[in-house]
């Protein structure tokens, strides 16, 4: 297992959003220019969603690993160990991945629940369908942050039939004695491929965020609230104008930490391109490509690679 130089502790203080508050938009896009990241308070996600699917998280994970292994392979859905996608990346991790559009996936979990599989499906179609709610709230506060019509320009790619969107529970088991003194990797450094991620973690802590300046900071948990960030998708959308944040999860406490993340992504055969009412006579920034075309290449990278490098148009000298 991989381990890190610890995060510094001199850091800015990220910016939170209040969601019921009336200058919120201009805020939130003022941290997705400087940030591409923020932490969202009074966000509308019942309570009772949240410790529900934790709980449920909690008891899957909690099975012996021959019993969740029979939610396995990843098919590119189901559980997974350690590996982290094709490309010999692995973390102290394990995890659940499903899409949010399809509950056919649910079929492993009933060799491991019996009925109580169907609990498991509705706590976690609960879940997500609050915070898919609040994903496409944040998406229009953007685009009239940014003054542009209409203003369902990106939440509709997230509402759409076809979006391509995920949804992940994370759990980093406590680490063992010989690693508790080091920063041993749970999820190593990456930014996200869609359009927008919505993170929700217990109250440990783990996550820690890239500066500009390259700097990493650690990010105090806060179970009650959200944690947005900008992807690589949104990035091109606003021609670069909102940064993708990159970020990684550190497994060095004594205790397990479980986050959920709904990562909303466009159909796949949807162009993902600088939008024109944004460009303002500037020229793009990178070639246009379908989501299709980029998710495949991302896949087949490496976690920590700039995945976007391959559809930056290179600037004539």
């Amino acid at each position: 297992m991989e381990h890190l130089c610890p995060a510094t502790t001199l850091f800015p203080e990220v910016p939170l959003i209040d969601l019921s508050k009336p200058d919120s938009k201009t805020l939130i896009v003022k941290a997705c220019e400087e940030f591409g990241f923020f932490k969202l308070i009074n966000h509308g996600v019942p309570t009772e969603f949240i410790t529900r699917l934790e709980s449920e998280a909690i008891e899957f994970f909690s099975l012996p690993l021959s019993e969740k292994e029979k939610a396995g392979p990843l098919d590119p859905f189901g559980y997974g160990n350690k590996k982290i996608g094709s490309n010999s990346d692995v973390g102290w991790v394990e995890y659940i991945l499903l899409t949010t559009s399809n509950e056919a996936n649910y079929q492993k979990f009933s060799a491991i629940f019996g009925e109580a599989a169907e609990k498991f499906r509705c706590a976690v179609n609960d879940y997500v369908s609050a915070v898919k709610k609040m994903a496409y709230e944040i998406l229009e506060m953007l685009a009239d942050g940014l003054k542009i019509q209409p203003r369902n320009v990106f939440s509709k790619l997230l509402m759409d039939e076809e979006s391509d969107s995920v949804f992940r529970l994370n759990h980093y088991p406590p680490c063992p004695e010989h690693h508790q003194e080091m920063n041993l990797i749970g999820f190593g450094e990456h930014t996200d491929p869609q359009i927008i991620s919505v993170l929700r973690s217990n109250n440990i802590s783990g996550l820690q965020i890239s500066l500009k300046d390259g700097n990493w900071i650690s990010i105090p948990p806060d179970q009650s609230s959200f944690f947005i960030n900008v992807g690589d998708s949104l990035q091109v959308m606003t021609n670069g104008r909102f940064k993708s944040v990159r970020h990684r999860v550190v497994a060095n406490s004594s205790k397990s930490r479980l986050s959920m993340i709904y990562f909303g992504g466009p159909p796949l055969s949807e162009k993902i391109a600088p939008l024109p009412s944004l460009m303002k006579g500037e020229d793009s920034l990178y070639k246009e490509f379908t989501w299709y075309e980029y998710k495949k290449s991302a896949y087949k990278s490496r976690l920590a690679d700039n995945r976007l490098g391959l559809f930056e148009k290179i600037a004539a000298s």
